[in-house]
């Protein structure tokens, strides 16, 4: 089953202990997010502590409510323009606002996660694929219909492997 619209947003509102994703990808081609994107590179920055949309509103409420999201994104270094653009643009002010941002980077080492696509996964119990092409525009987000184990033992691992947000961008001039 493929998702959009309400009943992708659905996943978000309905779930009770934890939203995760695994990222893999240097840049997500997003057409809401192009002129963001060309602002940032031309120069613009925002104060992460500044941001309040529905999105960072909506991340308050849940960890007010005990509901947690979090992800991990698998890196390698130098960042793309994108990568420091997510970093700044989105990670920061969703750090603030309670989601549970991870950054491993596997430049000098080898990926424990090679070949996995990004997912999200739902109370440990739904996991949606994310489909990409290569250049990061998204192509579907399909329910994934099989056990579920392999990606709570994919969730482990990528945790397990990665450091928080805040410690990664020490030093780094995003």
């Amino acid at each position: 089953m493929f998702l959009a619209g309400e009943e992708w947003a659905a996943r978000f509102e309905g779930f009770q202990r934890e939203a995760w994703r695994l990222e893999t990808l240097p840049q997500y081609l997003m057409p809401q997010e192009e002129e963001e994107f060309q602002a940032f590179k031309a120069g613009a920055r925002i104060d992460p502590h500044t941001v309040s949309n529905e999105y960072t509103d909506r991340l308050r409420r849940q960890a007010a409510e005990g509901r947690t999201q979090g992800r991990v994104h698998i890196v390698t270094r130098p960042l793309s323009h994108y990568l420091r653009f997510e970093f700044a643009q989105y990670y920061a002010p969703h750090a603030l606002a309670g989601e549970r941002i991870r950054i491993l980077d596997v430049t000098e080492r080898d990926n424990p996660l090679t070949g996995i696509q990004d997912f999200w996964m739902f109370d440990l119990a739904e996991v949606v694929l994310m489909n990409y092409h290569p250049d990061g525009r998204q192509i579907s987000r399909e329910v994934y219909e099989g056990d579920v184990a392999r990606f709570i033992e994919y969730q482990r691992i990528a945790v397990a492997e990665s450091v928080p947000l805040e410690e990664y961008v020490k030093g780094i001039d995003v």
